[in-house]
């Protein structure tokens, strides 16, 4: 299948799935050469027939760590999915959006063997939020599980838990959590609880890599705010990565109809949900007030339709070089992997010219993207159905291999 082929193959396929007519041909994607604007690369299998996978870990002796939603770690070891999932991950919530969410190896992982897990966590009454927990991985089983963080987030719906997780160079802790899908229009704007710091909903956290406070945090002494508070007003942030160069917080998150995020996220400050940004309510009715206001911060790229943001990722390897130090955000509903060039100038961060169409544009939802130890750009496709099977890939230079 040549590359003008695949275009009209995927163009097709996004005007089927949404009729619920066809199911992307993960077979035909690996037979392709794919064009883009710097390089021509292929998407080779990686794992296959995984249930809703959600997160890629890579470990320094080689394994790869993928979590399924439904509350599964899977491992691939020397190429191959392994049948039996790692125990000891706790019973998480999976309904609506909620489940087995991120899994993150310690920055001293190859002596510690500690890996953290995010997950929607159920209690008696059926309610849920999201929290971390972490514990010693021995190659096939997690033990020593302690739970280090418990969001103030519970709720009986199924939205916009966040639950992504990122350590910093210092070895800090960032959490993202969801605004549990609070209706923007049910409560005032400025009493929604993504504006309020005496919950964690709608929040970016901080924490020691053991759960604990750093003093430093922004809202430490604040008898009105909870102190593991980083920033505050966001929506659902699915995608969290710290800048390699900066150590700089960044992250996308979801907007309701239209108004997508990508954001540098700083210490204290208020990212403006609901009270502004670029998108409407589900069936067009308005809810900000405007898209700036003093105090609040305006975000980098914003999309407007939505793409519903998923992974985020900045480039450093050698087998893609052009694409050194350019963001890449995955795209659910859009579909596609959204190239993102971000530069410095002297009125602060700017976009230039993004590709068009978007790389992988409409061939299946991407849930993750995550770059491996090999240079190599590794990518969850999702199933919007849940309970379908979807693969684990990988985008190789066209020469490769």
């Amino acid at each position: 299948m040549n590359p003008s082929r695949f275009s009209i193959f995927g163009a097709a396929c996004v005007f089927a799935v949404a009729l619920s007519a066809c199911q992307p041909n993960y077979e035909a994607l690996a037979q392709s050469v794919i064009s883009s604007e710097f390089h021509d690369f292929r998407v080779a299998p990686v794992a296959e027939s995984l249930q809703d996978p959600w997160s890629i870990a890579f470990l320094p002796g080689g394994d790869m760590l993928i979590t399924e939603k439904p509350g599964r770690l899977r491992i691939v070891r020397n190429g191959q999915l392994l049948p039996d999932p790692v125990s000891g991950v706790p019973e998480v919530r999976y309904s609506g959006q909620g489940g087995l969410f991120e899994v993150l190896p310690h920055p001293e992982f190859a002596s510690n063997r500690l890996l953290y897990l995010s997950y929607a966590k159920p209690n008696v009454d059926g309610e849920g939020t999201t929290s971390v927990i972490r514990g010693k991985f021995d190659g096939r089983a997690l033990t020593n599980v302690q739970e280090i963080f418990e969001a103030k987030a519970w709720s009986n719906g199924g939205a916009h838990f966040g639950g992504k997780l990122a350590f910093d160079s210092k070895g800090y802790l960032f959490v993202t959590v969801g605004d549990r899908g609070v209706n923007p229009l049910s409560v005032p704007r400025h009493e929604h609880p993504a504006q309020l710091l005496n919950t964690h909903q709608g929040k970016v956290i901080r924490l020691h890599d053991d759960g604990r406070v750093p003093q430093d945090n922004p809202f430490v002494g604040n008898g009105d705010a909870l102190p593991e508070i980083w920033s505050y007003g966001h929506r659902n942030l699915q995608g969290l990565v710290i800048h390699p160069d900066t150590d700089e917080v960044w992250t996308t998150e979801h907007g309701a109809q239209g108004g997508d995020e990508l954001n540098v996220v700083r210490p204290g400050r208020n990212y403006g949900w609901p009270v502004i940004g670029y998108g409407v309510q589900y069936g067009g009715i308005k809810i900000h007030d405007s898209t700036h206001k003093d105090g609040m911060e305006q975000p980098i790229q914003h999309w407007v339709p939505s793409i519903a943001t998923s992974g985020l990722m900045i480039y450093t390897g050698d087998q893609f070089p052009e694409w050194r130090g350019q963001f890449f955000v995955g795209g659910l509903a859009g579909q596609q992997i959204a190239r993102v060039p971000v530069v410095s100038g002297d009125s602060g961060y700017q976009v230039g010219r993004m590709e068009r169409p978007p790389l992988l544009s409409g061939f299946g939802r991407i849930r993750e993207i995550r770059q491996g130890p090999d240079g190599f750009i590794y990518i969850a496709f999702d199933d919007r159905r849940g309970g379908g099977l979807t693969p684990v890939m990988r985008m190789e230079p066209a020469g490769a291999g």
